[in-house]
């Protein structure tokens, strides 16, 4: 799968920028751009290259609400592999969530483990999904204070399924995970082989269309996903929950949480929790028992 690189260069005031990264990483992605990465002077944002419509993110930066904000752009090609190469080579440091759990490479161990902490090993083919990132951290330390015994969990957009194998970890029956992107829904599937948990793990390619060939309704389903996304599959998460089910969400920034509370309610779930780690932040919903 292949993707375009593109740098944004913002021209402002410095007191406005953090603000002017996160309207326009919202509007680029309503026009396809699936993740975004803060640079000094700007952001960058990636896109699939047979999603690419440069005329309609010309319209977003011509029309841009921020007076005396310029915007320029620079197009450059990226393979998913490349993108990565150096950190699967590197591996990362182990990350420890709430001392109860330990993520590591498999090459990195901790020098001690935490008494009573769940172990995870996640062979990365990219660094997002590691725990490395605020949301990933977020979700599993909501994770790790929910009581999962024997209950069935829905991820999308798995990556590399680590969200999914902590939930199992932590005593969770079983774990569907699905994701648009091939290497990650076969990295999600290697990584539950190596945890030992892949008789209970199933990852699934596609959108949340591969939702319809699944008549199962889960206790928990957790989504770490660009705020479009969630706002446009967010329908069919809800049709897939247990009555009194519950409904983790990040990937956003914390301007986003008031529209995706918003929508939530519209679909009849109830507010339960709200986190942040910096700009991010995490929701979590119930749906009520009818």
């Amino acid at each position: 799968m292949k993707y375009y690189e593109i740098t944004f260069r913002i021209e402002g005031d410095a007191g406005i920028m953090q603000d002017a990264r996160d309207l326009l990483a919202a509007l680029a992605g309503e026009t396809g751009f699936e993740t975004f990465e803060e640079v000094e002077d700007g952001l960058k944002g990636y896109v699939q290259t047979e999603l690419f419509d440069e005329n309609a993110l010309k319209d977003v930066i011509a029309d841009f609400p921020f007076e005396d904000v310029g915007i320029n752009y620079e197009i450059a090609e990226a393979e998913y592999r490349d993108w990565n190469e150096q950190w699967e080579q590197e591996g990362f440091e182990p990350i420890i969530v709430d001392d109860r759990c330990v993520i590591h490479d498999g090459r990195h161990l901790p020098e001690k483990l935490p008494e009573g902490a769940i172990e995870v090993e996640i062979d990365a083919k990219l660094a997002f999904g590691t725990g490395n990132h605020e949301t990933t951290r977020t979700i599993v330390s909501q994770l790790l204070n929910t009581d999962l015994k024997s209950k069935s969990v829905l991820d999308c957009g798995c990556g590399t399924g680590i969200l999914g194998i902590v939930a199992l970890r932590c005593g969770a029956s079983h774990v569907v995970g699905y994701d648009i992107d091939e290497w990650s829904a076969d990295n999600a599937r290697h990584n539950a082989i190596i945890n030992r948990v892949d008789d209970r793990y199933t990852s699934l390619l596609g959108d949340s269309k591969v939702l319809q060939n699944i008549e199962e309704q889960f206790d928990i389903v957790v989504a770490n996903i660009n705020r479009n996304i969630l706002l446009n599959d967010m329908e069919v998460f809800v049709a897939k929950m247990k009555e009194g089910a519950t409904l983790v969400l990040s990937g956003f920034y914390e301007s986003d949480v008031k529209i995706l509370t918003d929508k939530a309610i519209s679909l009849g779930l109830k507010p339960a929790i709200k986190r942040t780690d910096g700009n991010w932040a995490m929701l979590c919903f119930s749906l009520p028992l009818r």
